[in-house]
């Protein structure tokens, strides 16, 4: 199929349904999410997302019109596209992409190697940060516990420069059952505190199947998580109590 090139002039046409509002929305839709910039939307594109559409400028269609294939694609002035949007989509590139159903654990377990999971982490931003990471330094999968942000909120992808399209995301229901399924599968878990009772990461051997564990920012690990992982942290100097959870798992994944 060919690409479909639509010029739009007017900010209420209702083909712009997908874009309308995004500063005034809480959550993303339950059926697609957003994608913001040439680089991320280049993700979408070679991702398994089904696009449904693409938002551009003129500018930016001629970058992006290569890679497109049977992608719909609307055309705007940028200050009509802000006008839809609600916001300074300064980058003149936005796109529509359905949801996938989440993979199971199960399914993941087989071939992973290297996991990061991911407790009660509300902020977009460090969850973007941590995909990116975890994509770039080889992790297999994220597995996030039942209390964590949407992963598809626009910043979170928008952070995630797109990797997160890219990277197995599993949304577990009961966290309990994720613990115990990842040791029966012979990973070995490590909980990231800064705890000066914690092992020091550098000392320890890395196993053949490993997970490391994160918590939100402030509030960190529950002490159930906790207590069934073995504790490790990052030596820190001159008073500094801990890193941002993105870094802390960046510097766990080189480790």
């Amino acid at each position: 199929m060919p690409v479909v090139v639509i010029e739009i002039d007017d900010p209420l046409d209702p083909r712009l349904a997908d874009y309308r509002g995004l500063r005034e929305r809480g959550k993303e839709s339950d059926e697609f999410f957003i994608v913001e910039g040439l680089t991320t939307i280049e993700r979408l594109l070679t991702s398994t997302y089904p696009v449904r559409s693409v938002l551009l400028t003129p500018a930016t269609h001629a970058r992006l019109a290569r890679q497109l294939g049977a992608v719909t694609v609307y055309v705007m002035p940028e200050e009509a596209m802000s006008s839809v949007a609600g916001v300074n989509l300064h980058r003149g590139a936005v796109a529509s992409a359905s949801r996938l159903p989440s993979p199971s654990l199960e399914s993941v377990l087989p071939t992973a190697r290297r996991i990061v999971m991911l407790e009660g982490i509300n902020d977009h931003e460090n969850l973007g940060a941590i995909a990116r990471t975890a994509r770039g330094l080889g992790a297999d999968a994220l597995v996030l516990d039942p209390t964590c942000a949407d992963p598809f909120y626009r910043r979170s992808v928008r952070v995630s420069m797109g990797e997160l399209l890219h990277l197995p995301i599993v949304r577990c229901t009961s966290w309990t059952t994720a613990f115990d399924d990842l040791a029966t599968s012979g990973f070995e878990i490590w909980a990231l505190t800064p705890s000066p009772n914690a092992v020091d990461i550098f000392t320890l051997a890395t196993p053949s199947k490993w997970a490391v564990v994160v918590g939100a920012e402030g509030r960190g690990l529950s002490a159930a998580t906790l207590a069934a992982c073995t504790n490790v942290r990052i030596p820190m100097r001159n008073g500094v109590d801990s890193l941002n959870v993105g870094h802390a798992v960046a510097v766990a994944l080189a480790r």
